[in-house]
């Protein structure tokens, strides 16, 4: 029978935690070792596979591609170490969990839904982190992140937990100012507030007699993320084309009102649940997008997923 090597999950360990933290001095810390011997520990590692998965510099530590496949099926396996663990324990979901979500997302639903998550689990502590841009899940140790509208191909694992309909909307002191669009061309005439990163379509679309088109829009203002999009259109600077779901508040209290509703194509902001992908999810990560998905479908602002 062959040598069972019992060193390999705490080979792992140390690896992995050098990569999140991003040195072996500041994994040493964590793992309450010595530089010294979290040094020892890899190149051990990296002896024993025939590989070197770390290239280290002065300044920074980059993963060569063989690091990149260990480290994923590295982290699998701890994963599911500690999923066995607590299977045959008490069950409890615990740990930390770090969730990245986009700013209006984050603090008008993943927010307000934490309180009642954490009654639920006690023994986690959640780190959120709420931005407009795309970030590496794995670089920015984020277990869960909450994106809107059509996903890329990537090697990520996505959930749709929810969808609504964007709107093209004004504030009355707008309006009077410059008047209401009737139909969609008029819109070349008006001051239309658009994002500054990079999108498929450049044009607003919209439906006419049962034709599709897009309309090309610019304005004064671009902007980099949907809650900076809706305060300078509260402030009456252009019009804008958001998600329902953001400013259907401002709907009801009359700072927003909807405009060319009749051309209105009925496109979808998709709402998703991305992880990493690979091996089982961390039953703390599935436990949370089911509660964030239970959030959403409570809402009246969201169709079903």
């Amino acid at each position: 029978m062959a040598h069972v090597q019992m060193e390999r999950s705490g080979e792992m360990e140390v690896f992995v935690r050098v990569v999140q933290e991003g040195g072996f001095s500041a994994a040493a810390r964590t793992l309450d070792l010595t530089p010294s011997a979290v040094s020892k520990l890899i190149a051990r590692l990296e002896a024993r596979l025939g590989t070197r998965l770390l290239t280290r510099t002065t300044r920074a530590l980059m993963l060569t591609d063989e690091g990149r496949t260990y480290l994923g099926a590295a982290m699998r396996v701890l994963q599911e170490l500690n999923d066995a663990d607590q299977a045959v324990g008490s069950g409890a979901v615990r740990g930390r969990l770090a969730v990245n979500a986009s700013l209006p997302f984050g603090a008008n639903f993943v927010a307000p839904a934490i309180p009642a998550f954490l009654a639920r689990h006690p023994e986690l502590t959640v780190d959120l982190s709420f931005t407009d841009d795309i970030v590496n899940l794995l670089s920015q140790k984020a277990d869960v992140a909450f994106r809107m509208g059509t996903l890329p191909d990537s090697a990520l694992v996505a959930r749709k937990i929810g969808q609504s309909r964007r709107i093209v909307c004004a504030a009355p002191r707008y309006l009077a100012k410059k008047g209401t669009p009737k139909v969609p061309a008029d819109l070349q005439h008006h001051d239309c507030l658009t994002f500054n990163f990079r999108r498929s379509h450049i044009g607003w679309p919209f439906r006419e007699k049962r034709r599709e088109l897009e309309i090309p829009v610019a304005g004064s203002v671009q902007v980099n993320n949907g809650e900076t999009m809706r305060q300078m259109v509260l402030a009456g600077t252009g019009i804008a084309r958001l998600g329902l779901w953001h400013v259907a508040e401002d709907f009801k209290r009359g700072a927003l009102v909807p405009l060319l509703e009749k051309f209105n194509p009925g496109d979808l902001e998709i709402i998703s649940a991305v992880q990493v992908g690979g091996g089982q999810v961390p039953r703390r990560v599935r436990a949370f997008i089911d509660h964030m998905a239970e959030t959403v479908a409570a809402s009246p602002l969201f169709g079903a997923a």
